[in-house]
């Protein structure tokens, strides 16, 4: 299996077309093209860029072939507890914890009523306009001038 092929695999599991993916990975979408089509082998900014973008894919596996697609990855045992993770773990109610901790009531909301924007239109008038100049060309290259009154 070729590196290109491999690719293809990431795109797979991607569920990506290859234009998608060149722009996702930041590269040309005829490079990618090249590289799929066997024109090209992919340089190792390419495959850097694919490792950078998708960091599940195991480099070894993209570079060489050996090994799994998807890199190892860290058991959630491994990862200091979260906020968000859904089984927390619970401190125990020692009263030290709670020793400093104060409740404070809270007061009534205050209300802020802001005053609306009032926005005016001016319309300026202008004069009326006046014809200062009307020009008549004819056929035979003369042309008349009527001036205006002013």
């Amino acid at each position: 299996m070729d590196i290109k092929d491999r690719i293809k695999m990431v795109m797979e599991r991607e569920k990506i077309p290859s234009g998608a993916f060149a722009e996702s990975i930041g590269i040309q979408q005829s490079t990618l093209s090249h590289i799929l089509n066997g024109r090209n082998n992919p340089s190792l900014d390419v495959v850097m860029k694919v490792h950078q973008k998708y960091n599940y894919v195991n480099l070894e596996w993209l570079l060489y072939g050996t090994g799994n697609l998807i890199e190892k990855t860290i058991s959630s045992s491994e990862y200091p507890p979260s906020l968000f993770d859904e089984n927390q773990i619970n401190l125990p109610n020692d009263a030290g914890v709670l020793e400093y901790s104060k409740e404070i009531p809270l007061g009534d909301p205050v209300k802020s009523t802001k005053e609306p924007v009032k926005q005016e239109v001016r319309y300026i008038e202008k004069p009326p306009r006046k014809i200062v100049e009307i020009r008549i060309f004819f056929d035979d290259n003369t042309f008349e001038i009527f001036k205006g009154e002013k």
